[in-house]
């Protein structure tokens, strides 16, 4: 597979390291700036173009990989619908519904695939889980929840546009907590109903949340609580945790670190100790899950599939959040 990257900063560096350790070609490159542009080209053996267009027009793309901030998307999708190039974005899909369905919709009509980084169903801790609720071994999920209390400092957010509406669509939730709210949505359900409350600019200079707390209905009838923070020093570990009748699964960070279930007979739970979290360093992950999302995408290319990922995918996320948006906002019950 030949890649094209839009955008070259720090998330692109990590995934610049994975294609190459993938066997992925890394052929061009753009960024706003250019001197960042042509020192990512230069350090990672790529061509370097002055504009997005050109990567999505470029004859030795096979897809676009879009790692720009969330109010960037559309733009290179409806290029590459044109010269059928496929897309893959950074996490969240897009700032708003209304952008990501047209994104789905001109892919669909042009005949790419579309996918989403959400590295984190990759993990083995994921994909176990997946397979455990699926065969019953959990029995009826009762609560789901995910706990993202984690830091970043005042220098994270000192450009202006970090943490803000148009530029990031919002704080903690859409730009932290949305892998924990794409887990919840994958392996829980769909979500029926949300009442959130927030904190704006709680203990940053930011016109968005840096704290804020929801209470989820499943359509299951399941319950959960969703809690985000970039404002609790110094960062603790991430967790997402499934109750059911028959017992209970924990995810911190990218591992599964408690599997406990009455009379369970399956397969042996990886439970593990040690896990990587970004909780207070945005670079501080595996590269693995990347791999395995990567790789999906090229297997999706080759085979004529959709990726396990789709747009479809992180418009679900991204509805979750919205919702719990707009509840903040209005100060009522949202119901999806």
């Amino acid at each position: 597979m030949r890649v094209g990257i839009i955008g070259t900063g720090a998330i692109s560096q990590m995934h610049a390291r994975v294609y190459k350790k993938i066997g992925f070609e890394l052929t061009v490159c753009t960024d706003i700036s250019e001197a960042y542009g042509r020192k990512f080209a230069d350090q990672h053996g790529a061509e370097f173009v002055s504009s997005y267009e050109e990567v999505c027009r470029h004859p030795k793309v096979d897809y676009v990989d879009v790692c720009t901030f969330p109010d960037f998307r559309l733009q290179p999708i409806e290029i590459c619908a044109q010269t059928k190039k496929h897309v893959q974005v950074q996490k969240p899909i897009s700032t708003s519904l209304e952008t990501a369905r047209r994104m789905i919709e001109t892919a669909r009509q042009g005949g790419i695939l579309l996918g989403v980084v959400s590295q984190h169903r990759f993990d083995d801790a994921s994909i176990f889980l997946s397979k455990a609720l699926a065969a019953g071994r959990l029995g009826k999920l009762l609560q789901c929840d995910c706990y993202v209390k984690w830091y970043r400092s005042a220098e994270y957010y000192s450009r202006p546009i970090k943490g803000s509406w148009q530029t990031e669509g919002g704080g903690a939730l859409i730009n932290q907590a949305i892998h924990q709210i794409d887990i919840l949505r994958w392996l829980a359900g769909p979500v029926s109903e949300v009442f959130g409350v927030w904190q704006l600019g709680a203990l940053h200079k930011i016109e968005s949340e840096d704290v804020v707390n929801a209470v989820v209905r499943y359509a299951s009838g399941a319950t959960g609580v969703v809690q985000a923070s970039t404002a609790f020093w110094p960062g603790y570990t991430e967790r997402t945790e499934f109750h059911g009748t028959k017992g209970t699964a924990i995810i911190s960070g990218d591992k599964l670190t408690a599997w406990d279930v009455a009379g369970d007979s399956g397969d042996p739970a990886p439970v593990e100790k040690e896990v990587a979290s970004g909780s207070s360093d945005p670079m501080a992950i595996s590269l693995e899950p990347f791999e395995r999302q990567f790789l999906d995408f090229g297997e999706a290319i080759a085979k004529g599939r959709k990726p396990k990922c789709a747009g479809e995918e992180g418009y679900a996320a991204l509805e979750v959040v919205d919702a719990i948006y707009r509840s903040c906002r209005t100060g009522d019950k949202v119901t999806l």
